[in-house]
């Protein structure tokens, strides 16, 4: 599955009705959260007992968008039970078949509470070899004044790359990603790039005039898509090197990093702003529509461990940017030394992983 994010063209009137509706459908989700953790239930055929003719009547939302905010509720209410769930008026609206019908791929008819309307839809080279897999519901979410429906799409299951060789990748702050060939993905341009989006804001805020609180508006996200674009640019890389030299992605487990690590104060800002999971995240989806194979390791002493005589200790590491190991006396780039401990961890055990991924594409291929 994959999830497309598609831009509707509505006219003013269109949008006020999608308006109207989002803070309806999310005024119901907030009604139904507050029953939930009343009931102290996420229970939706309970709920839906207590509140759909209440939601209905109340709020003017359809049948279908009644039980669409019911399940919503619910599932925000069980993924944490001590505390109860809050709905913004502009956040996403699920939409299913019942209330949602593509007409061709440039159209799409929405259920709104004034009724039916049918909305132009942005439709890229990229959407239109796509969309003709749609498969189940779609979210309608509203940013900075466009609408947006989050399609999701079936995409056929690649083949997989019997993996002949091991790429590993050692992330960080300074250099966004090194892999074991020695290519390096420098965190610099981002680093400018949020130092001078700091220092901009700074100047606007002790400005305070109606100017400058737009220009403020208008700076509102800036730095997290420039971080999505730079992190997409990466993995799109890192994962077409893998395919073309038939080899496996092995990444370090990072989870719990920001907790399990103390940083100086000043590096507390560079260490919250580091998108190490979106990049993950985007490493493994393409991966998979790519088919190759990706592992994740235990990231302990990747980056004190020398590659030649294996010897561990934080005095392998003088500075951030380089090795020298005390023990025998080998030297590099300390970032390219640990991406080559971390594909190393995987390397010992090639034979074994080839063949489980050749038993693996063997049972996948019987089966398709």
């Amino acid at each position: 599955m994959q999830t497309l994010k598609v831009k509707l063209e509505p006219s003013a009137e269109d949008s006020q009705a999608l308006l109207e509706t989002m803070h309806q459908f999310n005024a119901a989700c907030n009604y139904v959260a507050e029953k939930a953790f009343e009931l102290h239930t996420a229970n939706k055929i309970r709920l839906q007992k207590v509140v759909y003719h209440q939601i209905r009547e109340q709020f003017g939302i359809s049948s279908q968008m009644a039980v669409r905010a019911i399940s919503k509720a619910c599932e925000a209410y069980k993924r944490d039970k001590s505390i109860k769930p809050e709905f913004d008026a502009t956040k996403a609206m699920i939409y299913d078949q019942r209330i949602m019908s593509w007409k061709g791929l440039d159209k799409v008819s929405l259920l709104t509470i004034r009724g039916r309307i049918k909305l132009p839809v942005v439709i890229c080279d990229y959407h239109a070899q796509r969309l003709n897999r749609i498969r189940g519901q779609a979210d309608l979410i509203y940013d900075r004044g466009s609408f947006y429906l989050c399609v999701v799409v079936e995409v056929p299951e690649p083949q997989k790359i019997v993996p002949e060789n091991v790429l590993g990748v050692d992330l960080g702050i300074k250099n966004i990603a090194v892999d074991s060939s020695g290519q390096e993905f420098s965190g610099e341009k981002t680093e400018k790039v949020r130092t001078r989006i700091d220092n901009l804001k700074a100047d606007l805020q002790s400005c305070g005039t109606k100017s400058a609180k737009r220009h403020l508006k208008k700076l509102s996200g800036k730095e997290a898509r420039f971080h999505r674009d730079t992190n997409h640019c990466i993995s799109k890389k890192l994962v077409a090197k893998a395919k073309d030299t038939s080899s496996i992605i092995v990444l370090e487990d990072l989870s719990g990093i920001r907790e399990r690590t103390t940083v100086p104060k000043a590096q507390r800002r560079k260490q919250h702003n580091w998108s190490f999971f979106q990049l993950r995240q985007f490493i493994d989806y393409k991966a998979a529509l790519a088919g190759v194979p990706v592992v994740y390791i235990d990231p302990a002493y990747t980056s004190q461990e020398c590659p030649i005589c294996h010897h561990i200790s934080r005095s392998n590491r003088p500075t951030r940017d380089n090795f020298h190991c005390i023990c025998c006396g080998f030297s590099g780039p300390a970032d390219t030394i640990a991406a080559t401990n971390i594909a190393a961890r995987v390397s010992v055990n090639m034979p074994i992983v080839a063949r489980f991924f050749t038993e693996l594409q063997a049972h996948d291929f019987s089966h398709g």
